[in-house]
């Protein structure tokens, strides 16, 4: 029998091997047919047993045991393993479209909006596994593969049970998308992975990973630096997503995010992530916005008008079937229609309250000449309202919302009860109700860019890769 390292692919009693798709220091990985009527294509991993210490044979087994116990859409499946005088047989699901660093070469910098569905994708897989006390430990673009709409985890060969409280300190994975402490040979826990998902988001992002060297001393020398990460000048990224890169590309661990705080950060957003169930919380919402339509009741409606439409969006992306899909896309032009009519209605509701507001604020900047804080929060709130009412930023302008209702809320709790302290509560509610609209606003936007954007014709593979088919 022929050996994994020679020029022609081993034989294999149920499947005929043909070309090889990548090899590494144990393992050589082909594309396979299964024999007989069905042709099932699977990928079969052929690790020549003449190749195994003890440590790579105990990650050998731990692969195993690890895929074949875990069954999740967005990590690559098990489907047997087989072995021989030679070799061990690892025969895997197939995933047709590549890897996720080809995908980004071939794009150079991928759009925010397919990177954030990518990393949902990543995040989703990644909650199941520490669900399980799984880490992966070699997370990098090319052990991420492409299949149809799905992105999968694959090549666990590195991977470990290990409970939040467990350490490692042995070098595992690309030193490329190695955390500082694995790199430093200090002692490492499951963060590690996460550190992995941010360089992965960097280099999606950006088109190059944050260390990128011309040498592995100039990479180790990069990474034991004490420099915090920093985005490439001129990047333009949302807020959010700023946040989050900057928070796993964290050097120290203990003040890395936690895996709690990824899988509920605003980024990632799990909730709206496209799955089977994006069109069934849609369908719920809508038939309640319709309800209060019905009964008059214009703001109520236009907030359930927009959470369905938070899921509808997901819904068009994870939809395959072509009519369905123009069906829906058909659907969602209807609701944000209404909903942009709605807005225009509790505008115009909202316009003599506003104006009270305004009236009200001026009180209080003369109330309030003996607290520069709050009067810096109040020209803060006045520059957002020019902002918003300029229309020329929409997402400056809720920023400087945020900011000026964090200022006014420690204010208030400071604040002796009074009439100031009845005005500063009228025009926080007052602040806060137009910074709601403003989000509705953008976010019904955006949602008729993204179904705008899922209209445009795109390659086969670039559609499947990006979850637009």
């Amino acid at each position: 029998m022929a050996s994994a390292s020679s020029f022609a692919p081993p034989k294999l009693a149920d499947f005929i091997l043909t070309e090889r798709l990548g090899s590494g220091t144990y393992a050589t990985v082909y594309k396979a047919y299964r024999k007989g009527d069905s042709r099932e294509v699977v990928a079969v991993k052929v690790v020549a047993k003449k190749t195994l210490n003890k440590a790579s044979t105990e990650n050998l087994l731990t692969e195993i045991e690890i895929l074949k116990t875990v069954r999740h859409p967005h990590i690559v499946q098990l489907k047997d393993f087989q072995w021989d005088a030679e070799n061990i047989y690892l025969i895997l699901e197939w995933c047709s479209g590549g890897d996720l660093s080809r995908f980004i070469r071939s794009r150079r910098i991928l759009p925010e909006r397919v990177a954030r569905r990518f990393l949902q994708q990543i995040a989703c897989a990644l909650q199941f596994l520490h669900e399980r006390n799984i880490s992966h430990l070699d997370l990098k673009p090319q052990n991420i593969l492409l299949s149809g709409s799905a992105l999968k985890l694959a090549d666990f060969g590195f991977a470990q049970y290990m409970s939040p409280w467990d350490e490692q300190s042995a070098l595992r994975g690309s030193p490329l998308y190695m955390a500082p402490e694995m790199v430093c040979r200090r002692q490492y826990d499951s963060r590690v992975d996460l550190w992995s998902v941010g360089v992965i988001l960097y280099e999606a992002l950006f088109g190059r990973a944050p260390f990128a060297s011309r040498s592995y001393a100039e990479l180790e020398e990069k990474i034991r630096s004490n420099q915090p990460i920093e985005l490439p000048p001129g990047a333009r990224v949302s807020k959010d997503c700023r946040d989050l890169l900057l928070r796993l590309l964290e050097r120290n661990p203990d003040a890395r995010i936690t895996f709690a705080e990824f899988f509920t950060h605003p980024f990632v957003d799990l909730e709206h992530m496209p799955s089977a169930e994006s069109l069934v919380k849609a369908k719920e919402l809508v038939l309640q916005a319709i309800q209060k339509d019905q009964e008059g009741e214009r703001s109520a409606a236009l907030s359930l008008y927009c959470s369905a439409l938070e899921h509808f969006v997901p819904a068009i992306h994870y939809e395959t079937d072509r009519q369905r899909k123009d069906a829906l896309r058909q659907k969602v032009s209807q609701y944000v229609s209404r909903a942009e009519e709605l807005k225009a209605l509790v505008a115009s509701d909202n316009r003599l309250s506003f104006e009270e507001a305004r009236t009200s604020r001026d009180v209080l900047r003369e109330m309030s000449r003996d607290q520069p804080r709050l009067q810096a929060a109040l020209e803060m709130a006045s520059t957002a309202i020019a902002k918003e009412e300029n229309g020329l930023d929409d997402h400056v302008a809720l920023d400087v919302y945020q900011q000026c209702l964090g200022e006014l809320l420690l204010v208030l709790a400071a604040e002796p009860q009074g009439r100031r302290r009845e005005l500063l509560h009228s025009e926080i509610k007052s602040l806060m109700t137009r910074a709601e609209y403003l989000k509705k606003h953008i976010m019904m936007q955006e949602t008729q860019r993204d179904v705008s954007l899922d209209r445009e014709p795109l390659a086969d593979s670039v559609r499947s890769s990006c979850c637009l088919q």
